[in-house]
C-alpha cells in the first residue's frame, strides 16, 4: 500500500502560478504497482477531470483546458510527481488530488491511490 502526500495549492490572482507536489510513501507490501502518476481535479459544480498524467516515458495526457499552461513533470520510481502552473485562470479553481495506479488502475476510481486534496483558488 501507498500513502500519497500532496503539498501546494493556495490563492493567487488570475495570471499567477502554482505548483502542486505529490510524493508516495510505502506503507506496507501489498496494493498495485504504480506506473502512472498525476492530478485530477474537480470545482464546486463540475465533475471531477483528469489534468495532467506522467508515466515513465513523461507526460502522457493534459486536459485541452490547460495545455500550454500546466506541465507536469516526476519520477515515477521515487513515486512523486509535479504539476507546474501557470497562468491561472478563475475557472481553474477546484480541489486537485493526487493519484497513483497502475496503467489500467490509474484511470479507474476505485482503484489505484488518492491523496487528501488540496484546494486551488483562484482570484479575478
Amino acid at each position: 500500500q501507498v500513502q500519497l502526500t500532496e503539498s501546494g495549492g493556495g490563492l493567487v490572482q488570475a495570471g499567477g502560478s502554482l505548483r502542486l507536489s505529490c510524493t508516495g510513501s510505502k506503507i506496507s507490501g501489498g496494493g498495485v504497482g504504480i506506473n502512472v502518476m498525476g492530478w485530477f481535479r474537480q470545482g464546486p459544480t463540475a465533475e471531477r477531470e483528469l489534468v495532467a498524467a506522467f508515466a515513465r516515458v513523461g507526460p502522457i495526457n493534459y486536459a485541452d483546458s490547460v495545455k500550454g499552461r500546466f506541465t507536469i513533470s516526476g519520477d515515477i520510481d521515487q513515486k512523486t510527481v509535479i504539476l507546474q502552473m501557470n497562468s491561472l485562470k478563475p475557472e481553474d479553481a477546484g480541489n486537485y488530488t493526487c493519484k497513483a495506479g497502475s496503467g489500467s488502475s490509474f484511470y479507474l476510481p476505485h482503484l489505484g491511490y488518492w491523496g487528501q486534496g488540496v484546494q486551488v483558488t483562484v482570484s479575478s
